[in-house]
């Protein structure tokens, strides 16, 4: 097991790199206020026996949950993805020929992490995934799609980040570490065939560790800690970083270091929120309020966009998106992809699908720093009847960022702390710079989610409306056979008359 702790915090916040205790197996902070990312790297061995015999049988697996709370980031820790659980899955071969085997285990092993709601919710990959083109070679291998919100995970009423955390590993070692992460952020999974391993990833964002303690109970394990600040960079998109690394058991004292490196997420100064416009009806808009529309600094021709998971008892249709007039009353500029296919007519009840996601570019006003808003038309399936007449569902908030191409000199890569396979990237090149909105909760609400209230059958009076109807129908039906029996009364007796004349007329 290799474990690496790093610790980031603002310059102000520095500590003495002689507080830092070193002993034998263990390391030992004096209180400090800054952002934290344990990143655990296991072998298949050190992992619990469902999730080590499904990962022994895929390509590559990436799991992310993310809280429902908003949070603050900081470089190099900037990378946004919307509340929920984000899965990206790679088989080893083609769904729907022979990888049957992995893809009754996936959907298992997502309930066993999450204790799904609704176990209808994940059948098989073939069945409740969505694909998922990319443009990156390096994240060509998440071909599929699937997203679940908070809401629809954790049916014994635990928190869906303590079930997560507590079902993840084996050793004790591994438990400990992701024991804390209940006021994390996120955490990430990720698994490649190619390496053999899988690394756990919790970011907890800044706040004041009063005391931090890092051990190794195995001899074998190897824990490095660093702690770091962010400096002003040479290059702008660049990050410059200094502060002290210590390995357990190598280290005598805190080594000084320093480093640069090209980063893939950065955060814009901006902030956005989101709401439903009232009356929302089957046809809701989702209002995004923009708290500026000044570009990235020093980046000429970028991008405003806004990428949607949608849970399915939300979809779009992707035909509005081609009136250019009506874009444009919108503050839209194009409709760059959506998930396929969307049925468009299927209630919430008959759909296997995770729901659907789209990338929608946003068309600001002239720079500036004033604020500004965008509409993106939804439309709502039917839900099933409730005894009010109403029903409840929500729509995470999206992420929302400027796409900047980096240019052929960037080396993205190199970046120690580089979060991809996060879905939305993988529809843009592999040079893309994204510099993310921070998302912020909406009035009256503490998570980034927008409610919406759908109207739905009411079964208040069910009994009464099956008792009426069977009565209207069977009146309506004995009406329509006594007309049709005065029908064929009356044309029965012309035509026997008619005939009767004919015949003597013959004679």
């Amino acid at each position: 097991m290799r474990q690496r702790i790093t610790f980031v915090h603002e310059p102000q916040d520095g500590i003495d790199p002689k507080s830092i205790g070193i002993h034998t197996n263990t390391l030992t902070l004096p209180s400090l206020k800054a952002a934290r990312e344990d990143q655990i790297t296991l072998s298949l061995d050190e992992l619990p026996q469902e999730l080590r015999i499904a990962l022994s049988q895929t390509k590559e697996l990436h799991i992310r949950y993310v809280t429902a709370a908003p949070y603050d980031s900081i470089p190099p820790f900037n990378s946004r993805l919307a509340p929920g659980l984000h899965v990206y899955y790679t088989p080893k071969t083609e769904i729907g020929k022979e990888g049957q085997e992995f893809s009754d285990l996936l959907c298992g092993l997502i309930d066993t992490l999450f204790d799904l709601e609704d176990k209808s919710l994940c059948q098989t990959p073939e069945i409740s995934f969505t694909s998922l083109p990319s443009k990156t070679p390096q994240q060509s291998g998440a071909g599929y799609e699937y997203y679940l919100p908070h809401s629809q995970l954790s049916a014994s009423g635990t928190p869906p980040l303590q079930t997560y955390a507590s079902r993840l590993c084996d050793s004790t070692t591994c438990n400990t570490r992701v024991s804390s992460a209940l006021s994390s952020a996120y955490i990430d999974l990720d698994f490649s065939s190619s390496t053999g391993v899988s690394k756990l990833t919790t970011f907890w964002p800044s706040q004041t560790w009063d005391s931090a303690s890092v051990s190794k109970i195995d001899h074998t394990d190897r824990v490095e800690l660093g702690v770091l600040s962010n400096e002003k960079p040479i290059r702008e998109d660049d990050l410059n970083m200094s502060g002290f690394l210590t390995v357990l058991g190598e280290s005598k004292a805190p080594a000084p270091t320093m480093f640069q490196f090209p980063s893939r997420h950065h955060a814009h100064s901006s902030r956005f929120s989101t709401a439903f416009i009232e009356p929302t009806g089957l046809h809701p808009t989702l209002k995004l309020s923009l708290g500026s529309s000044q570009p990235p600094k020093g980046r000429e021709g970028c991008r405003l966009n806004a990428h949607l998971n949608l849970p399915r008892s939300v979809f779009p249709d992707k035909y509005q998106f081609r009136d250019a007039l009506y874009l444009a009353d919108k503050n839209l500029s194009a409709l760059h992809y959506v998930t396929l296919p969307v049925d468009l007519e299927a209630p919430e009840y008959t759909m296997a699908l995770w729901g659907s996601s789209l990338l929608v570019e946003l068309a600001p006003p002239a720079p500036s720093e004033e604020a500004w808003t965008a509409e993106i038309p939804l439309h709502l399936r039917y839900l099933l009847p409730t005894e009010s007449g109403y029903s409840t569902t929500s729509l995470p908030a999206p992420e929302v960022f400027w796409a900047c191409d980096a240019g052929e000199e960037s080396k993205l890569a190199v970046n120690p702390f580089d979060r991809v396979n996060l879905g939305y990237e993988g529809l843009f090149g592999e040079q893309t710079l994204f510099y993310h909105l921070k998302p912020e909760v909406s009035r009256g609400q503490g998570e980034l989610y927008s409610e919406v209230q759908v109207p739905v059958l009411s079964t208040r009076f069910n009994t009464e409306m099956e008792i009426g109807t069977a009565v209207v129908v069977g009146l309506g039906f004995g009406w329509v056979l006594r007309k049709l029996w005065e029908v064929g009364k009356r044309s029965g007796y012309g035509r026997n008359e008619a005939e009767g004349k004919v015949v003597e007329k013959e004679e």
